[in-house]
């Protein structure tokens, strides 16, 4: 005998079924996977392209698939139906409010949506943007330090045990050592700039007996590489050059630093190293452009950073969580628990 139906239980009790739009720059998904991953709970990854369509999709009302390179199955019909998207990036905005308007999913878009928010401002369920863009208050904008990111606390005591022992014949304390570049610009990191970082934070190191552990980005550029390399020369340590055939080391010198010395430049650096225990130091400001400027001051305001002096010491700063904080009020606004 049948027994009675049961009524259909709360969100946080069913499949909930969310639907990430990946774009191709990864500072930019990682915003928006960063939070999915703080969710616990499974979730589609849309991987996105573009062509030049993309440019005028956001005058498109209540959002547009123009300027969307590939076919991504997004149509009703085809498959499980999102209930939440998390989108990231001005490209994005666009297709996220398609996707609303053909399956009244809830939104959450990091960063700001360019002309589709100022034409679908509440049409986002949640605007997560950043304090050094200076968001207008309104319920539905949550402000965060910096950019959200994939570096949460498993995943850096997953990398502290990955790396101990690859890194084990480095002295304490270990310097992290972060070298981007110069922003929107081919021509790298200045030689002689990055000669003379390697030379204070590998004098540093010297005179606590420690070591360094440095890695470039594709902003460094192979000249200023080299020049980092001989101005770590005198000082014990680890140079991992972007592109390198082996494993990228970031993760593990993130994970098992002491101090930790990132250029201006990147956003994404800068809240990934406060997101470790460790100390954070911020130098070459010169590479950092208006707005890096004001998003460090927000991160010097809020006891995060302090600028590089070639100094070492510590002070109290609770790490720095902002993926998990927005994933907190995800599971508030929309009962996800």
């Amino acid at each position: 005998m049948m027994g009675a139906m049961q009524p259909e239980p709360p969100l946080g009790d069913r499949s909930y079924v969310i639907w990430v739009l990946d774009d191709p720059r990864t500072g930019t998904a990682a915003q928006a996977v960063g939070i999915a991953e703080r969710l616990g709970v499974p979730f589609r990854r849309i991987p996105l392209a573009w062509n030049w369509k993309a440019h005028v999709a956001g005058l498109v009302p209540h959002g547009s698939l123009m300027g969307v390179s590939a076919e991504l199955g997004l149509e009703p019909g085809r498959g499980e139906a999102p209930e939440l998207v998390i989108s990231a990036g001005r490209r994005s905005a666009p297709v996220a409010l398609w996707l609303k308007s053909h399956y009244g999913c809830r939104l959450v878009h990091c960063m700001s949506p360019g002309l589709s928010g100022l034409l679908n401002r509440d049409a986002f369920d949640l605007l997560v943007i950043p304090t050094h863009d200076n968001p207008h208050p309104a319920a539905n904008v949550m402000p965060v330090l910096g950019a959200p990111h994939r570096v949460s606390p498993l995943v850096l005591t997953q990398a502290e045990m990955a790396w101990r022992e690859r890194l084990g014949h480095l002295p304490h304390p270990r310097v992290a050592l972060m070298v981007g570049g110069k922003v929107r610009s081919a021509e790298g990191m200045p030689a002689a700039m990055a000669h003379q970082l390697g030379r204070d934070v590998a004098l540093l190191a010297i005179g606590m007996g420690g070591s360094v552990m440095a890695t470039t980005s594709r902003r460094t550029g192979a000249a200023a590489a080299e020049a980092l390399a001989e101005g770590l020369g005198p000082a014990m340590h680890v140079l991992y050059h972007w592109g390198e055939p082996d494993e990228n080391p970031y993760m593990g010198y993130l994970a098992t630093a002491d101090a930790i010395v990132v250029t201006a430049d990147s956003v994404a650096m800068i809240s990934e190293a406060c997101a470790t225990e460790a100390p954070v130091y911020v130098a070459c400001q010169e590479l950092a452009g208006p707005r890096h400027h004001i998003m460090i001051e927000s991160f010097v305001q809020a006891g995060q950073v302090r600028p590089f002096a070639q100094t070492l010491s510590t002070w109290p700063r609770a790490p720095l969580d902002e993926a998990g904080r927005v994933a907190d009020e995800i599971r508030r606004r929309f009962r996800l628990d």
